[in-house]
C-alpha cells in the first residue's frame, strides 16, 4: 500500500465514529438521568400543581426551550465526537434554540407591563435554580463524558464544554417540572446561569478526560 493510500485510510477510519459510542452515549445518557432523576425525587419533585401547570403556554414553553437545547447539544456532542465532522448544522441548531428563547422573551417585554419586569426576571428560585441544574447535571454530564471517550474528539475542552450543554439542557428539562417561575425573562437570565456552570464544569472536565 503506498503512503497516501495509508493515510488517507486511517483519516477515514478517525473521520468515522467508533459503532459502540453511539450505543455508550445511550447508556451513559440514560444512566445519568435515572441517577438525576432519583436526586430531583427525594429532594425537590414536581411542583405541587404541575397537572394545572402543564396547560399554561409559559410553562409549557421552559420545556420547549430545555428539550430544544438538549437536541442540539446532543447534535453537537455527536459531531465533535468526530475529528472531521462539520459543526457547522450543530451552531445553526444552537441558534435556532437561541432564538426560540429570545422570542419568547420578546413576546414577554411586549405583553407584560413594564413595571413587573423585575419582579418575573428575578422570581422565587433563583437560588434554587443555580444550584439545582448544576446538582442534577453531574451525573449525566460523567455518563456523557465516560461515552465520549470511546470516540475520537481532538478539541477535548469543546467536546467537554458541548457534553455540559447537554448534561445542562436535560437537567434544566427536571428542575423545570419543580420550579414555579414560568417567565421566559427567568428562564433566560437562571437557567442560562445555570447551563452556563455546567458547560464550563464540562469544558474542564474534557480538557482532562478527552485528551487522546
Amino acid at each position: 500500500m503506498k503512503t497516501n493510500d495509508l493515510i488517507r485510510s486511517l483519516t477515514q477510519d478517525l473521520a468515522t465514529p467508533p459503532p459502540r459510542l453511539g450505543a455508550r452515549l445511550a447508556l451513559g445518557l440514560g444512566i445519568g438521568f435515572a441517577l438525576a432523576a432519583a436526586l430531583f425525587f427525594v429532594v425537590l419533585g414536581p411542583r405541587p400543581d404541575i397537572a394545572q401547570a402543564i396547560l399554561w403556554p409559559r410553562f409549557d414553553f421552559k420545556f420547549v426551550v430545555t428539550l430544544s437545547l438538549a437536541a442540539a447539544s446532543l447534535f453537537l456532542v455527536l459531531r465533535l465526537a468526530r475529528p472531521a465532522a462539520e459543526l457547522r448544522p450543530a451552531a445553526i441548531a444552537l441558534r435556532i434554540v437561541l432564538l426560540i428563547l429570545a422570542t419568547g422573551v420578546g413576546v414577554e417585554l411586549m405583553t407584560l407591563p413594564s413595571v413587573w419586569w423585575q419582579t418575573v426576571a428575578t422570581g422565587k428560585n433563583a437560588m434554587v435554580c443555580l444550584q439545582a441544574i448544576p446538582a442534577l447535571a453531574i451525573p449525566l454530564l460523567i455518563g456523557i463524558l465516560l461515552a465520549l471517550r470511546s470516540g475520537a474528539p481532538t478539541r477535548p475542552a469543546l467536546a467537554g464544554a458541548a457534553a455540559g450543554l447537554l448534561a445542562g439542557g436535560l437537567a434544566a428539562t427536571l428542575y423545570a417540572t419543580h420550579c414555579t417561575d414560568d417567565s421566559p425573562l427567568f428562564v433566560a437570565i437562571w437557567y442560562s446561569l445555570a447551563v452556563g456552570i455546567v458547560t464550563a464544569a464540562g469544558a474542564i472536565a474534557g480538557r482532562l478526560m478527552l485528551k487522546w
